[in-house]
């Protein structure tokens, strides 16, 4: 029986070749910094997902607080009420009109958009009046 002959490894991992990666001073930390760079980029998206969520969460409050709302016009001819606690005390809606951040919702009657109607909106998560990011 023949023996095989012992060829040169020609194909090196880069730990296993000298000079490499881990030979590199300053690369030596790579590793903590990818740590940190994931760790400040999974802080980014989580808040940007809480604030996706908060958002979604204030329109379903908003489009509940209308529903309720267009029956109280409804049964009280096109009249809005004094304040949206009035929806809360009489049954039209059963949840309390905050938005995500724990603000009141705000009810313009007559609307500035819709004169015949009303507005109903959230100041958003910086709870700006005048900010630009207003959930109608």
């Amino acid at each position: 029986m023949a023996r095989r002959k012992k060829r040169e490894q020609t194909i090196f991992f880069p730990w296993e070749r000298r000079g490499s990666w881990s030979q590199v001073p300053w690369l030596r930390s790579r590793p903590a910094w990818a740590a940190v760079f994931m760790i400040v980029l999974l802080l980014i998206l989580g808040s940007r997902q809480r604030h996706r969520t908060g958002v979604r969460s204030t329109r379903a409050t908003i489009l509940a607080v209308r529903s309720g709302l267009d029956g109280y016009r409804a049964d009280h001819n096109g009249q809005c009420p004094q304040s949206l606690q009035t929806l809360l005390d009489e049954g039209y809606i059963h949840i309390e009109p905050k938005d995500a951040w724990g603000r009141p919702l705000v009810l313009a009657c007559p609307g500035r958009r819709n004169p015949g109607s009303y507005d109903l909106m959230s100041f958003g998560p910086d709870g700006d009046r005048s900010g630009l990011d207003r959930i109608e």
